[in-house]
């Protein structure tokens, strides 16, 4: 039965925006526990508006996606912290076994990646003109200094993350609600629909990291047989 509303989920917005305040901020900067992973990020996103499992299903789906990111450097890639979160309470406000749940939650989740990421280049931008402001203290060696560069740059990675979360939830949560209450795709082939392009983003980004790399491909397939074969066993 469903019974997440959507008062339920404005009643929450606040704490769900901070979740994805301190996920975003696990992407690249502080702590780094793999809490952004969007299957641990979009499950606590359902499990706060009271449906985990919902949160899980479309992290699992959000995570064969994410394998292609590769977050070092100064590379632009998806933040899937904020949109793991996102797609978590999408997929969580929807009713139980609505047809077009998987899909909306996967295209929310989509778009606040790609906005969150945008979030990213700014924040990048900003930290880079702190860092001209106090260059010369920098490079005069004051610890003061180097620590008031950290706590300004971490504090707007934070802000960051509360405000793509907020946003995104205000505007694509309403919408959700409308577009999965005239979906006219029955729920076998929309869910078959996302998971055929979830894994072939996923066999794709394991391609590019297995296939240069010596005997990568076969302990690809021996951890891929062993964890078939728990599976079989449980």
């Amino acid at each position: 039965m469903h019974d997440v509303t959507v008062e339920s989920i404005l009643f929450s917005i606040v704490p769900v925006s901070l979740l994805g305040a301190v996920t975003g901020l696990d992407m690249v900067s502080f702590p780094q526990m793999m809490l952004s992973r969007p299957l641990v990020s979009a499950t606590l996103g359902g499990a706060f508006v009271g449906r985990p499992a919902a949160g899980l299903l479309i992290g699992a789906v959000l995570e064969l996606i994410a394998l292609e990111t590769l977050p070092f450097g100064a590379s632009r890639y998806a933040e899937w912290g904020t949109a793991g979160v996102v797609g978590g309470v999408v997929m969580a406000g929807q009713p139980a076994g609505a047809a077009g749940a998987l899909p909306v939650a996967m295209f929310t989740a989509l778009a606040t990646a790609v906005f969150s990421s945008r979030s990213m280049v700014w924040v990048r931008t900003w930290n880079a003109h702190q860092a001209r402001r106090l260059r010369t203290a920098i490079d005069a060696g004051s610890p003061a200094a180097v620590d008031n560069l950290q706590l300004r740059g971490l504090t707007m990675d934070l802000v960051r993350g509360f405000v793509v979360t907020f946003v995104a939830l205000i505007v694509l949560f309403p919408l959700s609600e409308e577009i999965v209450a005239i979906w006219g795709v029955d729920a076998i082939h929309s869910r078959a629909v996302v998971t055929a392009l979830a894994a072939t983003v996923a066999a794709g980004a394991i391609w590019t990291l297995t296939h240069r790399a010596a005997r990568a491909g076969w302990l690809f397939v021996l951890g891929l047989g062993a964890g078939t074969a728990l599976l079989l066993l449980q």
